[in-house]
């Protein structure tokens, strides 16, 4: 007969519901101003209450962040993307976030599906790589992890001293292309410019469609200004002496006339569409919509070269100045975004946009993190052109 020690009490055995209530339980999301029905519509997918989070500003316009709930040794996702309002955006996600470390919070996941700045991710002229800075203010607030969607370089990723996954919106633009757009097989895919053309080439391929290519479009970057780097170098009187070279090395050696020869100018050609487009849907594609007067362009190029309907899809629809007044005024049939950014008044303005809700994706994302499983089923035949 086994004797049991005294004092000694074996713990209860828990039953899955409990386990499962648990590992609910230990999720928090909280959210900014800047989208707030996409925040409640990841928690009413996954069962959960949003958590008390209020974010207001003073009348000097500083940010203030309360948060009425307990977040010590939870896991926190913080949802925030970035709107017409970046900069102010970005500050209440990095209080929100050094509020939740100074809190204890266990791991605090940042959850913004458009990354502002990211088209700020190269070196221009004098400037600097905001992307670069936005990423070390993050990971300095206390992030542990980002979660975002269609960046605009993924090399943005490798500022990032924290893991970063990058959600990609292609498969629902895909879906609403086979089951929305009438006769889609007599689309063509177009990229407005060869730098899309990547993105465009993997839409045309996985909807076995052809592809066309408008070239000569004026790049959307900086102006050549004028700077002192364009100064040319000091000339010597002197000419300099250099070691004794043979004969036979001589004859293999050229020389340029004076000083250091300069870059020939860029004369772009004349706006030329690479592919058949007569008697066909256009459908163009893109990453980010917010100043539309290149797209309205292409539009009307396509329209002069025979295309019958031209649709407009893309991930970001951030739809800045008028740009709604302009593109109810082209001749582009439909805009197709998600709602990474909210974009109610713009629909108002403009009744050609249309939406595709993504929350499903944010919602299964958070899921798999917080239950330490694969990421993988996410980025199923994902290459890199997407």
């Amino acid at each position: 007969m086994s004797k049991r020690r005294l004092g000694s009490v074996r713990p209860p055995k828990r039953c899955r519901s409990d386990m499962d209530n648990t590992s609910t339980s230990d999720i928090v999301i909280i959210n900014g101003n800047s989208h707030p029905d996409l925040a409640n519509m990841v928690a009413d997918r996954m069962g959960l209450k949003n958590g008390g989070c209020s974010v207001f500003h003073k009348s000097n316009r500083e940010t203030i962040v309360e948060i009425s709930d307990s977040v010590r040794g939870k896991d926190i996702y913080i949802i925030q993307t970035g709107t017409k309002d970046a900069n102010n955006n970005i500050m209440e996600l990095l209080i929100m976030a050094y509020a939740c470390k100074t809190s204890s919070a266990r791991s605090i996941v940042g959850v913004i599906p458009y990354l502002p700045y990211s088209k700020q991710c190269k070196m221009r002229k004098r400037g600097c790589i905001v992307s670069k800075l936005l990423a070390k203010m993050m990971c300095t607030s206390g992030l542990t992890h980002i979660i975002t969607m269609d960046l605009h370089q993924k090399e943005i990723q490798g500022f990032f001293d924290i893991p970063v996954d990058n959600l990609r919106a292609s498969p629902f633009l895909l879906q609403y292309i086979q089951e929305s757009i009438p006769e889609y097989r007599n689309s063509v895919i177009v990229a407005r410019n060869p730098g899309v053309a990547k993105k465009a080439n993997s839409y045309a391929e996985r909807l076995r469609l052809g592809l066309a290519v408008i070239h000569g479009e004026q790049k959307e970057a900086e102006s050549d200004e004028v700077d002192g780097r364009y100064s040319p170098p000091p000339t010597r009187n002197s000419t300099p002496q250099h070691a004794p070279i043979s004969s036979s090395s001589r004859q293999r050696t050229t020389s340029v006339s004076v000083g250091v020869p300069e870059h020939p100018v860029k004369v772009k050609p004349p706006l030329t569409i690479v592919g058949d487009v007569n008697g066909r849907i256009a459908i163009m594609v893109d990453d980010l919509i917010d100043d539309v007067q290149s797209f309205v362009a292409a539009a009307e190029m396509l329209k002069e070269n025979g295309a019958c309907k031209i649709y407009v899809l893309a991930t970001h629809g951030l739809l800045s100045s008028d740009a709604p007044r302009l593109l109810d005024e082209s001749c582009i049939d439909e805009i197709v975004v998600t709602n990474t950014i909210p974009h109610e008044i713009q629909k108002l303005q403009c009744h050609k946009i249309k939406t595709i809700d993504i929350s499903i994706l944010i919602a299964e994302a958070i899921r798999r993190i917080h239950n330490k499983e694969s990421m993988s089923y996410l980025f199923r035949n994902v290459t890199l052109e997407d």
